[in-house]
């Protein structure tokens, strides 16, 4: 018998659901549809010039608690109304990316913080944490890391960025999601000046940009 060679370091494999399994389990209803596609076609018009105010792409870099999130969410949802007629206002809402280079890999693949790795567990509370977002009639952001996990949560992200430094976002870029989206690899343009009521926190997180 030969000795094998592959995969050496893997102990077990456990299939997955389906995302239509649990999309199923976890539907859009009308508000959250509505919110969804309003937001992709106002950022579109924005990309486009046919709308002169800024997208503004603002929240967590890393979601680790859904419940501070929901929290965020909130207060977010208040500045999205009363600066609607400066701001395009998305909440982001990232979980895969880690906040160092080694160690905990995201809400999804590691929901329990504790190298548990229950990704059934973590598709699920992230579909659900958008949902609720996005019932808020606040749209949400998403860096897609990996070409498995916008299967199940795309449908609910109005506005995605794609690290195109890893071979894998390069395909998702060239196969993209039906969210108006950008490369995290390039440079955004520069903050524009807004209105002076622009809570300062807000200026101070993330992207701003007008294209």
């Amino acid at each position: 018998m030969t000795n094998p060679t592959d995969d050496l370091r893997i102990t077990n494999i456990v299939e997955l659901s389906s995302p239509a399994r649990i999309i199923d389990e976890l539907p859009r209803d009308e508000t959250v549809s509505k919110t969804v596609l309003g937001a992709r076609s106002a950022i579109h018009d924005i990309l486009t010039k046919k709308d002169d105010r800024l997208l503004v792409v603002v929240g967590p870099c890393s979601i680790h608690d859904p419940v501070a999130a929901i929290d965020y969410a909130k207060r977010l949802k208040e500045q999205r109304d009363r600066l609607q007629g400066d701001l395009e206002i998305v909440m982001r809402v990232y979980f895969e990316k880690p906040r160092t280079t080694v160690g905990w890999k995201g809400l999804i693949n590691d929901p329990g913080l504790d190298g548990s790795f229950r990704i059934e567990d973590g598709l699920r509370i992230a579909r659900k944490l958008l949902l609720d977002v996005n019932d808020l009639e606040l749209p949400a952001g998403c860096e897609f890391l990996d070409t498995i996990t916008p299967q199940y949560i795309a449908d609910l992200v109005s506005w995605g960025a794609i690290g195109a430094a890893r071979p894998k976002a390069r395909f998702i870029e060239n196969s993209p999601p039906a969210c108006p989206r950008r490369s995290a690899s390039r440079t955004a343009p520069p903050a524009m000046s807004v209105s002076p009521s622009t809570p300062s926190w807000l200026l101070r997180s993330r992207i701003i940009f007008r294209r």
